[in-house]
């Protein structure tokens, strides 16, 4: 799920070690764009969730001398390397795990319990299953991580405010992040 495409997961397995070396995890990598005008967005963040300006600019460094030496995507591109933002992708079970209590939105590959997409509040997960209250239903459902295209949490007041908590105890550890 971090790589839609074949040819994405292809960059992913070739940026993982250079990401993780450099101190960071990719969230999710997509090419995305015809043959002309291609762009390589890659969203990542460092192991404990933070992405800031300067480990952009890092990560970007180290990921373009790897695909300049492996020259992996035909043409030219543009490299995007961003933060996940507060609505972030969930594209990792530990990531279903983190925002356990937030709501989500997710998308399977095929057809469960008469549909692809289910909306609620995530739960945690079990196994390689992700729980998740279901909005307007009184049940828990199970759904398998293996089978899920496409996730991502809905922008809301709570999701928000845990975004402008973290950034305020970011500043008050380092001051000097104010100013990004």
């Amino acid at each position: 799920m971090r790589g839609k495409t074949a040819e994405d997961r292809s960059l992913v397995e070739l940026l993982d070690p250079v990401a993780e070396a450099a101190g960071y995890e990719i969230v999710r990598l997509r090419l995305m764009g015809g043959e002309h005008a291609r762009r390589l967005q890659i969203m990542a963040e460092t192991p404990d969730g933070e992405m800031n300006v300067e480990d952009c600019a890092k990560l970007s460094r180290a990921v373009s001398e790897i695909l300049d030496a492996a020259d992996p995507i035909k043409g030219e591109y543009t490299l995007e390397v961003s933060s996940p933002g507060v609505d972030r992708p969930l594209t990792r079970l530990k990531d279903f795990v983190s925002y356990e209590g937030f709501e989500a939105k997710i998308e399977l590959d095929r057809v469960a319990e008469g549909r692809k997409r289910f909306r609620g509040t995530l739960v945690g997960v079990e196994d390689d299953n992700v729980a998740i209250d279901l909005e307007g239903e009184e049940e828990t459902a199970l759904v398998p991580f293996a089978w899920i295209i496409e996730a991502k949490l809905v922008l809301n007041d709570k999701l928000m405010k845990r975004g402008a908590d973290e950034r305020a105890q970011r500043i008050a550890a380092d001051p000097q992040q104010s100013s990004e």
